[in-house]
């Protein structure tokens, strides 16, 4: 059986109108059969954050949710929260400290757990710190900037279900192009993958490629450092990072990417979605009215009045009914 796919959110997903993501997420793990696992264990607040995901589940269709929330290093050695994991469908990390997740679940029975879900083919989901962890090198922590720095970030082991890559999450609207930069500088062997808010970078095996598909409002940020150019070895502390070459894709809804090969997958032409065509639609209109406003600019005030009267719909007349006649409202 193929490996399940790894859905990995940048944070911040929508949960209350479309709910694209978390829908896709359902549905993969099984819809109405869906048997989904939620581990709040990096969160502060992990019975909020489990009766959050426990009602969205539910409603969106799954059949049951249970919660997986070792709070220790011993409790994720219980074999009962291995059992729960044993027969889910779907598994999905919430937010908080990925730090906190790394040190409770990494290299534990219950983390082994859900390396062995995933080869067997469930689904393995996580959002922010949740994402953060599927990686084998993580962002434990580090500020915000566009400028890689010497040591601005630090690095934790992950739990490897994306070997390939480094992950980072709340990319843009967190600013944090420099810190996963000095990264892959360090580390050029890995992609490095910053996935916005309400975004989710799907990882599926596709004849024996992992391919990556992008779901939501943002981008999927790919650093490709193979060719790269550094000073990252002998940089001192805290100094400006020398990174030339480093071969960057923005990934909006709908791109794929092949992370084996590191090449852009063309997307087929004339495949649009709804939303897409409506976008599409309603822009033309707008266009059009443009061309319209920027044709009758040179033109009189009184040939103006002629164009748009002429462009109004007329009115129709009804001819009263018998019965209507002589009736006054």
């Amino acid at each position: 059986m193929p490996r399940g796919p790894l859905m990995i959110i940048g944070g911040a997903e929508d949960k209350l109108r479309r709910r694209t993501i978390l829908t896709d997420f359902v549905n993969a793990s099984g819809g109405k059969d869906a048997r989904i696992a939620v581990i709040p264990t990096a969160s502060s607040i992990g019975p909020e954050v489990i009766a959050v995901y426990d009602a969205l589940f539910r409603r969106l269709g799954a059949a049951e949710v249970v919660a997986v929330a070792p709070e220790s290093r011993e409790e994720a050695h219980d074999p009962a929260l291995r059992e729960l994991l044993a027969g889910a469908t779907g598994i999905f990390m919430s937010g908080g400290n990925q730090l906190k997740l790394s040190a409770l679940l990494c290299g534990t029975p219950l983390s082994d757990e859900i390396l062995a879900a995933h080869e067997r083919g469930v689904v393995v989901a996580g959002t922010s710190a949740g994402a953060s962890i599927q990686s084998s090198h993580m962002v434990a922590f580090g500020g915000p900037g566009a400028t890689p720095k010497q040591r601005m970030t630090q690095v934790a082991a992950g739990m490897g279900l994306l070997r390939s890559s480094v992950i980072d999450q709340h990319f843009d609207q967190r600013n944090r192009y420099g810190r996963l930069l000095m990264i892959v500088a360090q580390s050029p062997q890995l992609l490095g993958l910053g996935v916005d808010e309400d975004t989710a970078a799907v990882v599926e095996v596709e004849e024996g490629h992992e391919i990556l598909r992008v779901v939501g409002k943002g981008a999927v940020t790919i650093f490709d450092p193979a060719r790269i150019t550094t000073n990252a070895f002998e940089a001192k502390r805290a100094s400006t990072l020398l990174a030339s070459g480093v071969v960057m894709h923005v990934l909006p809804h709908g791109a794929r990417f092949d992370l084996t090969t590191r090449e852009l997958i063309p997307s087929p032409h004339g495949l649009i979605d709804d939303d897409e065509a409506r976008e599409m639609a309603e822009a033309g209109k707008d266009l059009r009215q443009l061309a319209r406003d920027i044709a009758a600019a040179d033109a009189s005030p009184s040939a103006l009045r002629r164009r748009l009267a002429r462009s109004r719909p007329k009115p129709t007349t009804v001819e009263p009914t018998p019965q209507e006649e002589g009736t006054s409202s």
